[in-house]
């Protein structure tokens, strides 16, 4: 049995009526539909919003270059883009977090929610594929045609996801699905055979390759249309497999800042030390950690007001590093789609303040940031 706090059995993020999931936490304040919107029109219409410049050159994108074989004595971590992170394991398990390899973001071909960077590869490049993790069901995160393609390509990897995705994988054609609360964990095992082997969940034999895979808390909402938020779960999530330890912390906020604090204004000046921070990546580390590599968003924050209780900026995220006991981290969830107002190369430019500012390792040896497509070792 995995290590959890005890109030973890509470699930106190489980809505009484059984129908949806919400964020148990003070460091989670909800803005009203109203708010949003009158914000955004006012934002508009008064010259606040802020459009940013995605004339290349941005984010530099290579051709990435995966092992040809299972073999490899060292963890391996590649970015393909956004939240997407192809991780190789040293006994040879692969993982693929959140892939989207679509242009649009979105149910409808919108032109705003294009990306500006391109897919490093095609899934079809991708040389095995044992286990997809999918942190929530928002576009960015989790794409249909993507899902199809994999599907297509590697039919023995398993899909796992938080409570209530199931469904959509079923009806989506995918029958290698499971589905996890917070703090539960599978044991998983390939079966031998080819290169392509299939994964068996809940096996404990002895021998093999194996990881298990854990569903972790994070800050977040879900929701594929107008009429569905919060129905599904949403987590980050741990793989440990060949004595390596990931940590992807998904789509996060870490917590609340409110709209009388100015967007000129330095959000954890000390005034505002008394907002209160998510207690849960805190446990993950206590119950969970350490970890060898953290997947950490960075990305997708401005205004404040308005997206700090679901996505993290650079301060947040090297706090989320911390709690989690990440002993080295990559930035996430910037770099592919404009979906706030901060400048494209802002995310990484303010890692390297925040690690200054938090008195943690920046760079190589610490919290870094890669070029799409590029691969690091750790």
């Amino acid at each position: 049995m995995a290590a959890k706090p005890e109030e973890a059995d509470q699930k106190r993020h489980h809505l009484k009526n059984g129908k949806g999931f919400t964020n148990p936490w003070e460091s989670y304040v909800e803005a009203t539909p109203w708010e949003l919107l009158s914000g955004i029109f006012w934002r508009k219409i008064t010259g606040q919003a802020k459009k940013p410049d995605t004339t290349p050159p941005t984010v530099a994108v290579r051709t990435p270059s995966f092992l040809p074989t299972r073999e490899t004595p060292r963890l391996r971590a590649t970015w393909l883009g956004h939240a997407c992170y192809y991780i190789e394991f040293p006994n040879g398990f692969r993982a693929l977090f959140d892939p989207v390899f679509e242009d649009c973001c979105a149910p409808i071909n919108l032109k705003n929610l294009k990306r500006y960077t391109p897919p490093p590869c095609e899934i079809e490049d991708l040389p095995v594929v044992d286990a997809v993790v999918i942190s929530h069901n928002h576009y960015d995160h989790l794409s249909y045609p993507t899902i199809q393609r994999l599907h297509k390509k590697f039919p023995n990897a398993h899909f796992f996801a938080p409570l209530g995705n199931k469904d959509w994988f079923l009806k989506s054609g995918v029958t290698n699905v499971t589905e996890l609360d917070w703090w539960e964990s599978r044991h998983v095992r390939l079966d031998e055979g080819s290169s392509e082997k299939r994964v068996s969940v809940g096996s404990t034999a002895p021998g093999g390759i194996t990881a298990t895979i854990g569903a972790l808390p994070c800050q977040h909402v879900s929701a594929r249309g107008p009429f569905d938020k919060c129905k599904t779960l949403w987590a980050s999530w741990s793989i440990e497999s060949g004595g390596a330890k990931v940590y992807f912390a998904g789509d996060t906020g870490y917590r609340t800042v409110p709209k009388s604090i100015p967007e000129t204004e330095d959000d954890y000046a000390p005034a505002h030390a008394h907002l209160p921070t998510c207690p849960a990546f805190a446990q993950i580390g206590k119950h969970r950690g350490p970890f060898d590599l953290g997947l950490i968003p960075i990305g997708a924050y401005e205004p404040r007001w308005m997206f700090s209780n679901v996505h993290a900026n650079p301060k947040d995220a090297v706090n989320i590093f911390a709690d989690t006991k990440c002993k080295r981290a990559l930035g996430m969830h910037w770099g592919t789609w404009v979906l706030t107002e901060e400048e494209v190369l802002a995310p990484p430019r303010e890692l390297k303040d925040a690690c200054k500012w938090k008195g943690v390792t920046e760079g190589k040896h610490g919290f870094d940031v890669c070029e799409i497509g590029e691969s690091r070792e750790f």
